[in-house]
């Protein structure tokens, strides 16, 4: 490929992701839409792509660029995130947990991971890991803390003394 070729295409991507900074998520899938192969630009295209048809609520469409962009670096926390977020809006809970966990291998201080494992991990009733991960992200990232009030995902665990104690930020879990 010409260095031309990949200015151009890292241009246009650039584009795209600008637009979804601006909240202009249509504008940036038609960017991303425009070409049939990103080359070498293969992940950012698919994660661009995911994001934006995740912006637009396109949550079943988003989840096939972004299990590309994860295939191509399993690690990478944006796309768990992503793909979590477009699992467990799809009812794939196992599916958005996996993914959590798989990118918190490879990124263990990553707070909001940890924070979106503890709500998937309430979803699915598992109470002890829901807390265990909550714990690990309050203590990563207190300012998650404000986050919870409105949480529903934690609704599940509202009235359990654990997670009242973790709300009001006493003591770390032991």
């Amino acid at each position: 490929m010409s260095r031309i070729s990949r200015d151009r295409i890292r241009k246009l991507l650039d584009e795209a992701e600008g637009y979804l900074v601006l909240e202009l998520p249509r504008r940036s899938l038609q960017i991303l839409e425009s070409r049939a192969d990103w080359s070498s630009m293969q992940f950012e295209a698919n994660l661009l792509k995911g994001e934006a048809l995740r912006c637009l609520e396109r949550y079943r469409e988003a989840l096939r660029p972004l299990e590309i962009a994860a295939n191509l670096r399993p690690s990478d926390s944006r796309v768990a995130l992503a793909l979590g977020w477009c699992y467990k809006r799809t009812n794939r809970l196992a599916q958005a947990i996996d993914s959590l966990q798989r990118a918190l291998r490879e990124n263990p201080e990553h707070a909001l991971l940890q924070y979106n494992l503890a709500c998937y991990w309430s979803l699915a009733g598992n109470s002890s890991r829901a807390l265990d991960a909550l714990a690990t992200a309050l203590e990563l990232d207190p300012e998650l803390r404000s986050l919870i009030a409105e949480e529903q995902d934690f609704d599940h665990l509202r009235g359990n003394p654990e997670f009242d104690r973790l709300v009001l930020g006493s003591a770390p879990r032991t």
